[in-house]
């Protein structure tokens, strides 16, 4: 479905240059390599990478007492009464939820951080290119890493104008897809 959008993007973008005025400039970047470009990326990978290690390395010493008490319970079930047995099995159990909610939270961490220490980054290419596309008369610019569009000019929305063309209220909610 991306593809097919993708598809008539262009073919309307190539028709409006051709028969339309005939002024529009298109460009295309490989953002990827851009952001690889960029210094400031090195030093917010390592920023993230040391937040990371920070993290594993709190999830490796919970998993260590966690199976350090795992042993433990088994080399010494036998000899235990049957309360301290159950108290041991529950403080296995409180402490392996504990380590799913501490991976649970470390991913979330994990990824606030990416977007804290990636987001100026982003930001500043994305204003360079805007600024490179305004300052070059570009119309539209194309992101070849991600076949997505990263500038254009101003325009309408032609929705309502295709859904009438194809006969489709403007309204109404779009068709189940199959299968649902």
């Amino acid at each position: 479905m991306r593809y097919l959008a993708t598809i008539i993007a262009i073919s309307a973008l190539f028709s409006t240059s051709i028969y339309g005025q005939g002024k529009s400039k298109f460009g295309h970047i490989n953002s990827q390599e851009l952001l690889e470009a960029m210094p400031e990326k090195a030093e917010a990978d390592k920023t993230l990478e040391a937040f990371a290690q920070q993290l594993e390395k709190q999830l490796s010493a919970m998993t260590t007492e966690f199976e350090s008490k795992i042993q433990d319970y088994r080399a010494n079930e036998a000899m235990m009464s049957d309360i301290i047995a159950q108290t041991k099995a529950e403080e296995i159990q409180n402490l392996e939820q504990r380590i799913q909610s501490f991976q649970q939270n470390a991913q979330s961490s994990l990824a606030r951080k990416e977007a804290e220490v990636y987001q100026p980054i982003l930001d500043k290419a994305k204003k360079a290119i805007e600024d490179v596309s305004e300052e070059g008369n570009f119309s539209y610019v194309f992101d070849s890493s991600a076949g997505t569009l990263l500038y254009q000019p101003e325009s309408d929305d032609i929705m309502e104008l295709v859904q009438k063309k194809l006969g489709i209220s403007a309204t109404a909610p779009p068709p189940p897809a199959a299968g649902e």
